[in-house]
């Protein structure tokens, strides 16, 4: 009876010790990356040629989005790895927020291919095109689409009969998937998701055909050309990697029944980073090195003891 005691306590302990060590792994770089998205959030609203050119305003709203996503999803990790189980309207609530941030993303990367589009495609349109205004308008529609998303979604799940269950506490631990309660909502959701990002990711390549043929015209600035198209492709990334965060729980249910619980919690540990925070926080790893506007005035708020060149407009 003691032996058994004692191999009950030593297993519990381990698996606190894994849970820690997994949590640290993982709460580590989020916060790495939070540091960056949120210094450069700041960057963006701290200078005047920034928060007054529309290609850096849809900038913050894409930073924005990433960043409460990457809070809302490493929340939602924790205490899924704390192995607390939330009341269904708590966890309905975090869902919501999460679904609406994660819609913005993509959303966002679509307005931003169009704006490079018409930046190369028609150059001496542009300015009249792409306005403060323009953008302040797509961001406020890319906003409202997602909303509408959101509101669909609570209708669903208000329709779902709790009052057959006992409790309203969750068995399961909270996440989006385990709030698609109804086969309709299940539904809805695939549907959804698959419209979404084929409608994105035809905008981008769209964007980035039109560009490749414009490389190609004599009338094109061929360097600025070639700098869109890169761009293009990376947003094109970026909205590969956020379809593939979405079936990362059906990949992981897959792969269950072949591994050991060890192995799996491993593999989703690597997922986790790997599919969820990092692109995340790829946004600010692409325009805070590549663009060479914005990559001296990052630098000087990340390290604000270097004497670098002071831009017009800063603050």
């Amino acid at each position: 009876m003691s032996n058994t005691t004692q191999s009950q306590t030593t297993f519990t302990e381990r698996g606190i010790l894994e849970r820690q060590i997994f949590s640290t792994v993982t709460t580590v770089p989020c916060f790495v990356f939070l540091f960056l998205n949120g210094t450069l959030l700041y960057t963006l609203r701290r200078t005047a040629v920034f928060y007054e050119t529309p290609r850096y305003i849809l900038l913050f709203n894409l930073l924005f989005a990433d960043t409460a996503q990457l809070v809302q999803s490493q929340l939602l990790y924790l205490i899924a790895a704390c192995r607390i189980r939330l009341a269904y309207p708590v966890c309905g609530v975090l869902s919501m927020l999460a679904n609406l941030t994660h819609d913005i993303s993509p959303l966002t990367l679509v307005v931003m291919s169009v704006e490079r589009y018409v930046a190369v495609c028609h150059p001496l349109r542009h300015a009249a095109i792409i306005t403060v205004r323009n953008t302040g308008v797509a961001i406020g529609g890319v906003w409202l689409f997602s909303s509408l998303n959101v509101f669909t979604r609570v209708c669903l799940l208000l329709a779902f009969p709790f009052e057959d269950h006992q409790s309203l506490q969750m068995k399961e631990y909270c996440d989006k998937s385990n709030m698609l309660l109804s086969s309709s909502a299940r539904h809805y959701d695939r549907v959804y998701t698959y419209f979404l990002f084929i409608s994105a990711g035809v905008t981008v390549t769209c964007s980035y055909i039109g560009v490749m043929v414009a490389a190609r015209s004599a009338s094109t600035d061929r360097a600025s050309a070639q700098k869109a198209r890169n761009t293009l492709l990376l947003h094109l990334l970026q909205l590969g990697l956020s379809l593939v965060s979405t079936v990362q729980t059906l990949f992981i249910f897959a792969i269950s029944k072949a591994l050991n619980r060890l192995f799996l919690v491993h593999v989703h540990i690597v997922v986790y980073v790997c599919i969820v925070i990092f692109p995340r926080c790829l946004s600010a790893l692409i325009y805070g090195i590549r663009d060479q506007t914005l990559r001296p005035v990052l630098l000087y708020h990340l390290c604000c003891h270097l004497k670098l060149k002071t831009f017009p407009g800063q603050v």
